[in-house]
């Protein structure tokens, strides 16, 4: 082989392997910049934790369509995308001021769109606000609130079964008192989660409902109630178990009004905000989560509490 015929080959490996090393180094560009631009992709496909059984959310008071709404609901937004769930515990005054059900885009569409592309699914009751228009009928019917054209209702999540309840003052309680108390005495679940719009117990502008003290709260000890979320005060209350169950007030969903303290008071404060839930054989871990995306409280709800 002559010397031009060996400088020919020689140049031509060199070409090959830098073109290879280029390529090499493309490539890897090219996958290092998919890594950073799919990071929130990666962050919301983590897998579930161990032992996970459900997890879910809970807001009330939330209907405004205002900046106070939507920064919350941005907040859930981001919670989502670190923490899928698939479930939304909606506890009342959905539509401001009156239940004007042709405010439904302006005041729940569009604020929680992005979650509802993602396939979650509220589920709601009524609260004071909503049965100003046609006695909330409107609502009822609405598919996005999943209430089925039912006023009080129930369903399951596995090992949670969910109790909602018509909490205002012209509900039906002849009739949903002895539904409700069939309907734990019959339950199975090993978690069970009451919701309903107005506090039973509260250290906010209403207080709690001594009415609804003596209603309630033997019905929940009795059958094992663990958990009992509502809304209509404007603010984070988490109390000690009481009598086996613990009292979540999640009203900071839009604005929000001044809370204290009382004896039985967990956790309290005047933030917007939303309540994250994941349920395990054994307890729930409930967080407090704020607008700035933070954690404010967390807490721990034990099986056997009740």
């Amino acid at each position: 082989m002559n010397l031009k015929r060996r400088q020919f080959l020689f140049l031509s490996s060199l070409g090959a392997i830098g073109t290879g090393f280029l390529g090499w180094m493309l490539s890897e560009q090219n996958y290092q910049n998919a890594d950073i631009s799919d990071s929130t992709t990666a962050i919301a496909a983590n897998p579930a934790k161990k032992d996970l059984l459900l997890r879910f959310v809970s807001v009330a008071d939330t209907g405004t369509g205002a900046k106070g709404q939507y920064a919350v609901a941005g907040a859930m937004n981001f919670y989502h995308k670190q923490n899928p769930y698939d479930l939304v515990v909606l506890a009342g005054d959905n539509i401001y001021n009156n239940g004007e059900i042709e405010k439904i885009s302006a005041v729940f569409e569009r604020p929680y769109q992005a979650l509802l592309k993602q396939g979650v699914k509220f589920q709601a009751c009524l609260g004071n606000h909503d049965i100003r228009t046609a006695n909330g009928d409107p609502q009822v019917k609405y598919v996005g609130f999943n209430m089925n054209g039912r006023r009080y209702y129930t369903f399951r999540r596995g090992a949670v079964q969910f109790f909602a309840l018509d909490t205002n003052s012209n509900a039906d309680w002849k009739n949903q008192l002895p539904w409700l108390e069939k309907e734990l005495s019959r339950s199975n679940a090993a978690w069970k989660v009451v919701f309903g719009h107005h506090p039973i117990y509260a250290s906010g502008v209403y207080g709690s409902n001594p009415e609804f003290i003596k209603t309630f709260t033997p019905l929940f000890q009795k059958y094992g109630v663990q958990v009992y979320i509502n809304g209509h005060e404007h603010h984070y209350e988490r109390t000690r178990p009481i009598n086996g169950t613990t009292y979540l007030i999640t009203g900071g969903g839009a604005g929000t009004r001044p809370v204290g303290r009382s004896e039985w008071t967990e956790y309290s404060a005047e933030k917007l905000s939303f309540a994250a839930y994941e349920v395990y054989q054994d307890r729930i871990e409930v967080s407090a989560i704020a607008t700035n995306n933070r954690v404010f409280d967390k807490g721990i709800i034990q099986l056997k509490s009740a």
